[in-house]
């Protein structure tokens, strides 16, 4: 396994960096354990104004992380700016509210008092992917560190500049060495850190694969996974009063990132009613977007890597094969050894078509037509995944009982890309388990102990 760099818009490469040694494993692992007992004994003041400064550094340093990003994953620039300001943001969140969310719960008892008293477990690893360099790592340490749990992070191979520019974040902060460490590790590594008994639990964010290997690693240890697998959100369209409106939030929900995130909208579920005229103005838009380098104003980059470009085109003509319908074959760059495709839609994908289960992980959208709200449930939880949702009605007592139907972890009505600090995220089925940011995100690797009292 490599580190490095290559720019999915270019092909161009960059340094290589090996992963660590046997002896420098052992460093970081020992290292992270005597910084827990640094943190353990500080405030939650003073481990929440640490991460207030981390968020200061990502806001002073936004146009430097953003250009790490855009050469390592092909983000575009607007994109790859909003990203640090939101990870910034995730971290002022906990900050703010730590002291708030780790105060003692009461209980009430028979006689006597009795609290809930929220600790650190010790130290955690992360296993963090490409697709959001930034705000996957904000949304697992930033909890965590206000916890007082130390961080090993490894990060994604082709992420090794955005990993070290976090790295020297943390230690510019102020976090005792040890409190969040950097670590370019081998997947066999990994299960090793796992297996470690002064790691006391891992939370990973990639795929199917790789979320199985690593819960049965923690599962054979008896540690705590918390995993943040693939989706294949609905998009659920009802009624509405500004079709064109829909259909520009649909395609940004579908193209954001260039398609390559696990909460985006992927499966268009439409009412016969609004069908046609949904298809027609969804083609017209999504074929405006041309791939191209990032820049400013693209709205659609490279995908990450070649080889996840050729498995999305792959993926796409093996699915009008068996059947589907492309409305829309939109066309890359050829030449320029950048990782493009164009965007495409599809439509009348039959459930016994494998892209019917199937997450397209790039700007490809899945048009399906139904005929009232229990079909589109059943569209819509169709699917081994569980992550997000969205739901477009102007009928609030419909949103409301969609609401409790829809198999996932989130519902959002009538809005896209509306993801805050706040908010917790996760999923359920294939999609995962255990919750990140927000109030719940704080909650997954606390030592959540009861004090009884006379």
């Amino acid at each position: 396994m490599e580190y490095q760099v290559v720019n999915p818009s270019t092909g161009e490469t960059g340094e290589v960096h090996p992963t660590v040694t046997a002896d420098e494993l052992e460093t970081a692992i020992a290292g992270a354990w005597s910084a827990w007992h640094v943190l353990a004994a500080e405030s939650v003041a003073d481990r929440a104004a640490r991460i207030a400064k981390v968020a200061d550094l990502h806001e002073e340093r936004v146009e430097e992380l953003a250009a790490i990003i855009m050469r390592e994953m092909g983000k575009p620039k607007s994109q790859a700016t909003g990203e640090v300001e939101f990870a910034a943001a995730i971290y002022r969140w906990y900050a703010d509210h730590a002291e708030e969310l780790l105060a003692d719960l009461p209980l009430q008892t028979d006689d006597g008092r009795a609290v809930v008293r929220k600790s650190s477990i010790g130290p955690l690893l992360g296993i963090m992917p490409w697709n959001f360099p930034y705000y996957q790592v904000a949304r697992f340490a930033g909890p965590n560190l206000v916890v007082g749990n130390p961080i090993l992070l490894k990060h994604a191979p082709q992420c090794p500049e955005s990993a070290l520019a976090i790295h020297a974040i943390f230690a510019e902060a102020g976090f005792p060495v040890g409190g969040y460490t950097n670590v370019f590790l081998t997947n066999d590594q990994a299960a090793e850190v796992i297996a470690d008994p002064r790691v006391r639990g891992v939370s990973l964010t990639g795929s199917e694969r790789a979320g199985a290997a690593v819960a049965e690693v923690a599962g054979r240890n008896l540690k705590k996974a918390v995993l943040e697998l693939g989706g294949s959100d609905p998009f659920i369209l009802l009624s509405t009063d500004d079709l064109d409106q829909v259909v520009e939030d649909a395609v940004n929900a579908r193209l954001d990132n260039t398609g390559q995130s696990c909460n985006a909208a992927k499966r268009f579920i439409v009412h016969e009613d609004l069908y046609d005229a949904f298809a027609e103005k969804m083609t017209a838009k999504m074929a405006e977007q041309a791939p191209g380098a990032p820049d400013d104003d693209l709205l659609l980059g490279p995908l990450s890597s070649k080889a996840a470009a050729d498995r999305l085109e792959t993926q796409i003509e093996a699915a009008i094969a068996a059947g589907a319908t492309a409305l829309l074959r939109g066309a890359a760059p050829h030449g320029d050894g950048g990782a493009h495709v164009g965007t495409t839609v599809l439509a009348d994908i039959a459930p016994e078509n494998p892209a019917y289960q199937q997450e397209f992980f790039g700007p490809v959208a899945s048009l399906y037509k139904v005929a009232n709200e229990d079909e589109a449930i059943e569209v819509a939880n169709a699917t081994p995944f569980g992550l997000g949702s969205y739901l477009y009605t102007t009928d609030e007592s419909q949103a409301s009982r969609l609401a409790d139907r829809i198999d996932a972890g989130m519902v959002f009505v009538n809005a896209v890309l509306a993801d805050e600090a706040g908010l917790p995220f996760g999923g359920v089925k294939r999609s995962g388990t255990g919750r990140e940011m927000g109030v719940l995100g704080i909650e997954e690797f606390l030592n959540k102990k009861v004090v009884r009292l006379p």
